[in-house]
């Protein structure tokens, strides 16, 4: 006698440039930690990952946008920072809302598996 399987469809998504990897979700990650802890050094500890890794994502996102996702801050008093720029915060929703269309897409497909 079959059992009754059940499957779904997972998608991952990540947007490529013409020199590569250009966005993904852990990016997209470091991007709202910038955002929350207004400094790489921050989000980099929060995220578990080595600074000079987070400084060569950001590098690279900044390159391959057409305009900076992140600016950094001069020092101060204070000391420095990062924030994100509106080009970054766009970056952001626009992933979040492409991922969620095909994700809303997979679960459609995922009633029609029959094996």
């Amino acid at each position: 006698m079959a059992e009754n399987k059940k499957y779904t469809i997972e998608v991952r998504m990540w947007i490529e440039e013409t020199e590569g990897a250009f966005l993904g979700i852990g990016k997209i990650w470091l991007l709202e930690n910038i955002r929350k802890t207004g400094s790489i050094t921050n989000a980099a500890k929060e995220m578990k990952m080595a600074y000079r890794q987070a400084w060569q994502l950001v590098e690279e996102m900044n390159q391959r946008a057409e305009s900076p996702l992140v600016e950094k801050l001069l020092g101060g008093k204070g000391g420095g920072g990062a924030r994100l720029t509106e080009a970054g915060e766009k970056a952001i929703t626009v992933f979040y809302e492409v991922e969620n269309r095909i994700k809303d897409f997979a679960r459609k497909e995922t009633q029609n598996l029959k094996f």
